[in-house]
């Protein structure tokens, strides 16, 4: 296999031409569309603009830094205590030393219809198991809506293997895959039409188990069936008794499993991702080579959330100029018609506070400073970089065995997830969980969510001290050296110590103790 990436240009774009560069273009067509095409500057057409600033190249913002890091590799002895696993930390996983006890009759059925990307469903499924615990109710497999920004329509049986998940917790939860004949007019189309006596629109955020009891119990037991919507994050952290604590670490570290085709496509990424390349461009098994140096055969999982909702409503500076500003402003104002608060602040202030997602150069600079380097195994989970090749470019100077799904993977063996994201972030899931270390751009349900898995399993994963991160890079003459001090001694502790859940933080994020007992 190949370990050349699907991002690299090709030679022949990098020959001359005769017609005009894309930075002249665009600005030709910047001040010709208002004369010629005045609908364009209308609330929806401003949208379209922004795709402009795309093309414009990003300056590298800390140049000073960049320029540190490519000529201070790490030291052998710095990447031996980099990749070397965690200890014990005395917590094993428990998730499973719930005594189950399914009553004999359910009090009725219960639907749930999950928005949101695939790791907010995932947690919402792990919710509505508890819930109908909690109801003594019989819980039909989640509905997964379509998601606005995705637009992937796949089920939950696209995407984990629903035989599993009803046979691991069947001694737990009575769940059916498909309402009974009686009850098949209760559809999200049904829901979508009109007020309904039997569906619950007003859960609150973090409902308290007796909210449930109260308010859903007793239309579910007048009408037979009862469905929540909008139903994410409608379960509290805290209050609840433990067995339905442990059975929310079960659903969410046992009973979901992904379908067997996208397993078979990560594991094959991830034996890739471990062979080791050689000069000629092929790959070679790490056993082969015989090579022991530290890193061989490893690979970091780096999720890169970059893509321009997010940059727009970060509402901070990400060194695209004038054009980048000016476009994301307008795309903010289309999508939120000014409802950010953050961008009432300056870039400084944003950065000072830890309020702004590290660009790609700026993840690159804190993984060199950590101890990897140019023969580090990069892994890319990501669904689309905000400026393209152009923003990624000085991430893969540092990182140029950088690779992702399709540099390690044919379009034949995509074939089955293509185009869908919820299963492309599925197959990024399971690759990060076989990782050496994992590491997230920036917070966000997919960092929450293996954040947590991956503690559960003790599992290195450092967290970005954003906040550190945000002052070092806004002071302009720092050198290389102390940059890598300040860096090596702010994330010390946020390399998968494990944290205790504390009130209010979610089950899914910090396992112990509820999902983790004392070894």
């Amino acid at each position: 296999m190949s370990g050349g990436s699907s991002f690299r240009q090709s030679k022949q774009s990098r020959g001359r031409s005769v017609f005009p560069h894309p930075l002249q273009f665009g600005a030709i067509l910047l001040i010709l569309l208002p004369n010629f095409f005045p609908s364009l500057f209308s609330p929806l057409g401003r949208s379209y603009l922004s795709l402009f600033s795309e093309w414009i190249a990003p300056r590298p913002m800390h140049l000073h830094l960049l320029n540190g890091a490519l000529q201070h590799p790490s030291s052998a002895e710095q990447e031996s205590d980099l990749w070397s696993p965690l200890p014990n930390q005395g917590r094993k996983p428990c998730a499973a030393q719930n005594n189950p006890s399914l009553p004999k009759k359910s009090l009725g059925y219960i639907q749930v219809f999950l928005d949101g990307g695939l790791n907010q469903q995932r947690m919402g499924i792990c919710d509505a198991v508890a819930v109908a615990k909690i109801l003594n109710a019989t819980l039909i497999i989640p509905y997964l809506d379509i998601n606005a920004v995705w637009q992937d329509s796949s089920s939950f049986e696209d995407i984990f293997d629903i035989d599993h998940f009803i046979q691991t917790l069947r001694d737990d939860v009575s769940i059916i895959k498909e309402l009974p004949s009686d009850f098949s007019w209760s559809t999200r189309g049904y829901y979508a039409t009109g007020i309904r006596e039997t569906r619950i629109k007003t859960a609150p955020v973090h409902a308290s188990a007796t909210w449930y009891l109260e308010n859903v119990l007793p239309v579910m037991q007048s009408h037979g069936i009862v469905a929540v919507a909008p139903f994410s994050h409608r379960l509290t952290f805290d209050g609840l008794p433990s067995d339905i604590q442990h059975l929310r670490c079960k659903v969410n570290f046992q009973a979901l499993v992904y379908v067997p085709h996208i397993r078979t496509l990560g594991d094959l990424i991830v034996s890739r991702l471990r062979s080791s390349p050689s000069m000629d461009g092929t790959s070679t098994s790490m056993y082969q080579r015989g090579n022991d140096k530290p890193g061989v055969g490893k690979y970091v999982v780096l999720h890169l959330r970059f893509d321009k909702d997010m940059a727009a409503h970060s509402a901070c500076d990400f060194g695209g100029g004038k054009a980048e500003k000016l476009a994301l402003a307008k795309y903010r104002q289309v999508l939120w018609q000014g409802r950010v608060v953050k961008s009432q602040f300056t870039d400084e202030e944003l950065r000072n506070e830890g309020r702004c997602p590290l660009t790609p150069e700026e993840i690159g600079l804190l993984l060199t400073a950590l101890g990897f380097n140019n023969s580090t195994r990069l892994y890319l989970a990501s669904y689309k970089v905000y400026g393209g090749e152009a923003r990624i470019s000085t991430l893969r100077d540092l990182f140029p065995l950088m690779e992702d799904k399709r540099s390690l993977a044919s379009p034949e063996e995509l074939a089955g997830v293509e185009g869908k994201a919820s299963l492309l972030a599925a197959v990024d899931y399971h690759v990060s969980m076989q990782s050496d270390i994992f590491i997230s751009a920036s917070p966000g349900n997919m960092h929450n969510a293996l954040v947590g898995h991956r503690a559960f399993k003790n599992l290195k994963t450092i967290r970005p001290n954003l906040r550190l991160l945000g002052k070092l890079f806004v002071n302009e003459s720092m050198e290389w050296s102390e940059f890598r001090q300040a860096v090596l001694h702010g994330h010390r502790n946020r390399q998968g110590q494990l944290q205790i859940r504390k009130t209010n933080q979610s089950i899914y994020t910090y396992p112990a103790p509820d999902c983790m007992c004392p070894a």
